[in-house]
């Protein structure tokens, strides 16, 4: 029901002509708003210098498209904005095939994909076409329209802050700045927002820190302002990207590789898919480079579904809501994140309020002795069964009985699950219920 939801919504945003600045980052952010209305919609100027960057002019587009010798137009930005290479020039002029090739980018082995290319920080113009397309082109003249404005104007984001019982901070993010690709990025966009919702509707120990940013410059400037109280206050966090598929779940870990958030990482991708695709901070690929940065050293992971640049229609047309993402593959990626953020929600540091095991059958209706004589009578080939059938009153009483052995103040509930072999979901009703026996506190 959700992934149906969040697919909805991805359908809505998928055309807007998102990137680094500009009208189509407003549009998103404002659709987004009436989704979550705490999003606060934020700007900064161009020309703001952030640590080691400037941020560029605004850029927006009113149309482009090219008119071959025949006079009939192609690579029309109204149709595909992933035509126009990004932050191109308004230019307007007549040239050959010879020179217009200069200025064409597109894919021999992909012939029906249209690529995804910008030219950010460097003035020039070009358009991206399939190598379909291109074939078809016969020498002549060619117009070429190009009516797009750069101008002094603002870098915009989206920030949500929710408060919890304590100060301390789970960090989401995610970037606003590619144009019509499902997965990238779409999909973390609207999977985010959700999550967002959720966790306003339930109750907190962590407060949130959730932002909507273009990618790199975005997140510079939003650790201009903030890295002093982030690198205070966050305790864990995910960048968000590519959530949207249904092929493979994946993990980038943070640069340190042993914080929190690689920790509960890698154990929900353990118990949600045993063939996840484990990377390392050699293959970072997005605004975890910022984040886990030196001298900010956030704890920042990715989990993902399949990584950027690991599926062959990344950064081009062929990227849409019908070929790679899906209902289901975005429910997964959404709940992927929310166990996630639920493990940290739930890990505590347990200490049982014994010396030796408790009584346990003054608390539960388990009569130890007797399972446990019964275990023994048994062979040794059916005991493993026994072990490990969940209905058993014997596995129930060995969980408890492990959770409290390990009670010692000194190990998370996540290192008892994973010492356990067990989802830390699982862990939660037993743990709950021995707090509420004072067995544990």
């Amino acid at each position: 029901m959700i992934g149906k939801k969040i697919y909805n919504l991805c359908k809505i945003i998928f055309p807007y002509n998102r990137s680094l600045t500009g009208n189509g980052n407003r549009t998103t952010l404002n659709v987004l708003k009436k989704y979550c209305p705490k999003l606060k919609i934020k700007e900064v100027p161009s020309g703001t210098k952030v640590f080691d960057w400037v941020i560029p002019k605004e850029w927006n587009v009113k149309e482009a498209w090219i008119k071959g010798p025949d006079n009939i137009k192609f690579a029309d930005f109204s149709k595909n904005n992933l035509h126009l290479v990004g932050y191109s020039k308004k230019i307007k002029k007549k040239i050959s095939l010879k020179n217009l090739e200069k200025k064409l980018h597109y894919l021999k082995k992909q012939p029906r994909a249209i690529p995804y290319v910008t030219s950010y920080y460097k003035e020039d113009w070009g358009f991206c076409i399939s190598y379909k397309m291109r074939r078809k082109l016969k020498h002549g003249q060619y117009t070429i329209n190009i009516d797009s404005e750069l101008k002094k104007g603002h870098l915009t984001y989206g920030e949500i802050l929710i408060p919890g019982k304590i100060k301390k901070e789970i960090f989401l993010s995610t970037y606003i700045c590619h144009p019509s690709m499902a997965n990238n990025e779409t999909s973390g966009i609207c999977v985010t927002i959700f999550l967002a919702k959720w966790l306003l509707s339930k109750k907190r120990k962590f407060s949130y820190r959730i932002v909507f940013l273009p990618e790199t410059i975005g997140s510079i400037t939003y650790l201009n302002k903030y890295h002093k109280i982030m690198k205070k206050n966050i305790i864990a966090g995910f960048n968000i990207t590519c959530v949207g598929d249904n092929r493979s779940y994946s993990y980038l870990p943070s640069r340190l590789e042993s914080t929190i958030a690689d920790k509960v990482g890698l154990h929900v991708l353990k118990w949600t898919d045993k063939n996840f695709k484990k990377y390392s901070w050699l293959d970072r690929v997005s605004d975890e480079r910022q984040y886990c940065s030196p001298g900010i050293d956030l704890p920042v992971v990715s989990i993902i579904r399949t990584k950027p640049g690991a599926y062959k229609e990344y950064h081009t047309s062929l990227d849409d809501l019908n070929n790679v993402v899906s209902s289901k593959g975005l429910e997964g990626g959404y709940n992927v994140i929310k166990n996630a953020i639920e493990a940290l929600e739930n890990n505590c540091i347990p200490r049982t309020n014994f010396c030796c095991e408790p009584h346990i059958s003054k608390y539960f209706a388990i009569n130890t002795a007797m399972e446990y004589q019964r275990l023994r009578s048994l062979s040794k080939n059916i005991i493993p069964k026994w072990n490990n059938n969940k209905n058993s009153k014997y596995y129930k009483m060995r969980i408890i009985l492990n959770i409290v052995s390990y009670s010692d103040g000194k190990n998370t509930l996540l290192d008892i699950a994973e010492k356990c072999n067990l989802p830390i979901w699982d862990l939660y009703p037993i743990v709950n219920e021995l707090k509420n026996k004072k067995i544990i506190k």
